[in-house]
């Protein structure tokens, strides 16, 4: 893509996104994730009221009198967008491409970060670690990001969330809030994700297409898998065709929502046709709450 044409790009994103982020989703932002990290601040004597699990019997021990731990809002976080590059999210049979999706959804969440004054980082990922940007502030780093997702080609066209999420818990140490944006057509991740969601806070956003979940009947068609390269012809006039679809599709969603459930992990539905901005103020005030 030309520079010229990028810069358009980005500066149309950054219009659209930035204004959401100030205006829609800036307090609910605030509220969903700022005051989940809690930093040591000091101790003092325990008074009535006190929660008991707040107790620090070393030093209770050490002076035969209670004492409690006094924590503190950590002001300033830390955010991670692990972000699918992979070929299926080029896709899209609407409005717009899935990975067209993903680049506005990355736009806001860092803008909502800044204006929080919290640091910005990215992971892109397909089946291998594509690239890194480790976390920082500022405006100029978020265009960066933005100009990164419009103008990125991945090497590799497969998807690995485990290793992405792997090699995320390996690069960040301090814990952080993290959003991994997929269409989480892949499996085998869930061990990697229950050891990640102990150490950090993750959020998962899944990216559909209406046509992911139910077939239209219209004929023979030709798919192709972006991923391998595989293409297969299918008569989407049979209805036993269309209803195993859509059964398949179903029990995908079932056994994602368990494995979010399970690893802890919230986690909502971004559908591209429509607008992203109830899904993530249901989240946001779902997690505010």
């Amino acid at each position: 893509m030309e520079t010229s044409e990028l810069l358009k790009r980005v500066r149309k994103i950054e219009i659209k996104t930035r204004g959401l982020s100030r205006h829609i989703f800036s307090g609910e932002y605030h509220s969903a994730f700022k005051g989940r990290g809690m930093a040591f601040s000091e101790v003092r004597e325990y008074t009535p009221g006190d929660e008991i699990r707040t107790i620090d019997w070393n030093v209770t021990a050490r002076f035969n009198h209670p004492f409690v731990k006094v924590f503190e809002e950590e002001r300033e976080l830390t955010v991670m967008l692990l972000v699918d590059v992979s070929a299926s999210n080029d896709f899209g049979t609407r409005v717009q491409f899935k990975n067209e999706v993903i680049t506005e959804l990355c736009a806001v969440l860092a803008f909502s970060a800044i204006q929080n004054n919290d640091k910005v980082g990215v992971i892109f990922f397909s089946d291998k670690i594509e690239k890194f940007i480790p976390p920082k502030k500022g405006r100029s780093h978020i265009l960066r990001i933005v100009r990164e997702l419009i103008d990125f080609k991945p090497g590799n066209r497969g998807t690995n969330i485990e290793n992405a999420v792997k090699y995320f818990t390996s690069a960040i140490k301090k814990r952080c809030t993290a959003f991994i944006i997929s269409d989480f057509q892949q499996q085998g991740f869930e061990n990697a994700l229950k050891i990640a969601n102990k150490k950090h806070d993750i959020i998962a956003l899944k990216i559909v297409d209406q046509r992911e979940k139910d077939l239209p009947d219209i004929g023979f068609i030709r798919f192709l898998d972006a991923e391998t390269g595989e293409t297969r012809w299918i008569d989407t006039s049979e209805e036993k065709i269309r209803k195993h679809f859509h059964t398949q599709s179903r029990q995908q969603e079932i056994r994602l929502k368990d494995i979010f459930t399970k690893s802890g992990v919230d986690f909502t539905d971004i559908m591209v046709e429509e607008s992203y901005v109830k899904p993530l103020m249901m989240l946001f005030k779902k997690r505010g709450k």
